[in-house]
């Protein structure tokens, strides 16, 4: 009669039993459950105008377990950020970087100019020259300034500006003004703050929803010195928010009924050298974080001056920054970073990795230098199909690392609405830095398009998850595939692909209607799965799981290498 049990069967679970005898009884496995997180979030240390509260606020909205701040290196230490303009022309370059003026009128004054004149100008400032703006009537004239890269961007935690003024003629309601760009506050929007310095008799503080002016008194006649402490007046406008939560995105001088001539603005960061930058960061982030209890957060950085690398966990000592701080994208300088990461602890994620590489190159260079030695990639971005391609390449030379989703999202605006849109989930015991470290480590992770699936997805064997997991035998393997709250008119697809060599995928796909099914991998295969929307895009996807028929040379990670079970 047949059992259904092999003699094989019988004899390895005989041969079990004395070992499994000597052994004290096994730990309980810890309960694991889907934890989401956005990976790649830049806030005000960043170029862009997110706040930190901002992202939590959103966060909080999208149901977003766990943000991890990625914001860039250099910036956080303010390396070759602007320093001073000397208004000495339309253009002013600093070490070589750029600075630019942008001229408009406002309104409609009865008249305006504007000159970069040799004299007057400030006594403090050398022999160079200063802009005078004139404007008449009801209207303006405005000048913009641009830094090359965004270098006169800086979180204004530590910021204090300086700027000298003469007024050479005030007329009723004149002020010259700076005008300041800052971040997006939740509830709010953009701050911004006007310092009007004209002819009032004390210095004022009023803020109007997003918009914030400080009266400044100006003595006519002579040259002045006024000074910002941009963080002191946030606070006095809007007391609600962490004042050090805003970046200086934006600054431009407007003269409004009068004559003025302004020079020598200067930029003092008094908390950026060596590892202060990033102290500075965590006390920002810290005083944000006592208003979102709720939404788990962890500092990690975008190393920037060779092609981009995120670093989750390790020390987040800041790496020295070339002068001026511009980007090599050489892949053997970004491997030997990554190394220099990995000695300082912790995860190594390749982020946008088609930036400066097409499809083709990008997975020559992943199989050939084994993507140079990252732990992580960001697969789950644009363009989707051709990172999947070459993940699948990587999965078929057994290039090991785990794929993430992106959203690398500078304004906080709206998560859904931003360019990517990409969550990353794991499989984790808990919201622990530790835990998913050692979750994202093992591959037991899977990424989601924000606005169109949120569901969990798995690999199993006899109920116990393997994704991410390196098996090695010589029997096939039964693997449950699942997707939950798969939208109306998706489908789950089964992909699996055969181990070997070559720089072109080797896959088959199933589409399973349900959301779950069994398949059976044999040796020498791996199996992910992906979700496919009504419309044919692809809404999620899975780490694999590997089958090798033998033990490869290079060692397999161990966070990935996992028993082969007696029974599939």
């Amino acid at each position: 009669m047949d059992t259904g049990v092999s003699r094989r069967g019988v004899l390895l679970a005989a041969a079990a039993v004395p070992a499994a005898a000597a052994l004290p009884a096994a730990a309980a496995a810890p309960v694991l459950r889907p934890v989401s997180m956005a990976t790649h979030i830049h806030g005000p240390f960043s170029e862009g105008v997110a706040s930190y509260a901002a992202h939590l606020d959103q966060a909080r909205r999208y149901k977003v377990d766990v943000v991890w701040f990625t914001d860039h290196d250099f910036r956080i230490a303010a390396s070759g950020h602007r320093q001073a303009v000397h208004f000495d022309g339309a253009a002013e370059p600093e070490h070589g970087l750029a600075w630019t003026w942008k001229q408009h009128v406002v309104g409609k004054p009865g008249s305006h100019g504007a000159d970069f004149v040799a004299s007057p100008h400030s006594p403090h400032d050398g022999t160079g020259k200063a802009l005078r703006l004139t404007a008449t009537g009801a209207g303006a004239v405005r000048f913009e300034g641009v830094a090359w890269n965004a270098m006169a961007n800086a979180c204004v935690a530590d910021t204090t500006l300086t700027l000298d003024v003469l007024p050479e003629q005030i007329g009723s309601g004149g002020a010259l003004t700076l005008d300041l760009q800052l971040s997006n506050q939740p509830g709010k929007g953009i701050l911004r703050v006007a310092y009007q310095m004209g002819n009032v008799d004390k210095v004022t503080h009023r803020a109007d929803g997003a918009q914030g002016t400080v009266r400044l008194p100006v003595r006519s006649g002579g040259w002045q010195r006024f000074t910002f402490v941009l963080r002191g007046d946030i606070a006095k406008l809007w007391p609600d928010i962490v004042a050090g939560d805003n970046a200086l995105t934006g600054l431009a001088l407007e003269a409004r009924q009068g004559r003025f001539v302004a020079d020598r603005l200067t930029f003092d960061r008094s908390r950026r050298a060596g590892q202060a930058g990033e102290q500075l960061r965590a006390s920002v982030i810290d005083a944000v974080a006592l208003r979102y209890p709720d939404v788990t957060q962890y500092r990690a950085l975008e190393v920037s001056m060779v092609r981009h690398l995120n670093w989750f966990g390790g020390d987040l000592t800041l790496p020295a920054f070339p002068s001026p701080p511009v980007r090599d994208n050489d892949a053997a300088l970004t491997a030997s970073m990554v190394r220099w990461l990995h000695a300082h602890g912790g995860l190594v994620c390749w982020n946008h990795p088609m930036d400066v590489a097409k499809r083709d190159e990008l997975a020559k260079l992943v199989v050939t230098q084994g993507a140079l030695g990252v732990d992580l990639v960001e697969i789950g971005r644009d363009p989707l199909e051709d990172l999947l391609w070459v993940y699948d390449v990587a999965a078929r030379n057994g290039v090991f690392f785990t794929a993430l989703g992106s959203s690398d999202d500078h304004d906080a605006t709206d998560w859904a609405a931003n360019e990517e849109h990409f969550v990353s989930h794991v499989w984790s015991p808990s919201k622990s830095r530790a835990d998913l470290l050692r979750a994202l480590s093992a591959g037991a992770a899977w990424f989601t398009d924000l606005t169109s699936y949120r569901g969990a997805m798995d690999l199993r064997v006899r109920d116990v998850s393997y994704m991410g997991a390196v098996l090695v035998g010589s029997a096939p393997v039964a693997v449950d595939v699942s997707a939950t709250k798969l939208p109306k008119g998706a489908t789950l697809e089964i992909v699996t692909g055969k181990l070997g060599t070559g720089l072109q995928p080797s896959t088959s796909v199933v589409p399973v209607k349900t959301g779950s099914a069994r398949t059976t991998v044999t040796p020498g295969s791996y199996v992910r799965s992906q979700v496919r929307l009504k419309d044919k895009t692809v809404a999620g996807v899975s780490n694999p799981l590997w089958l090798l028929a033998k033990a490869p040379a290079t060692p397999i990670p161990a966070a990935r290498r996992r028993a082969l079970p007696y029974f599939v």
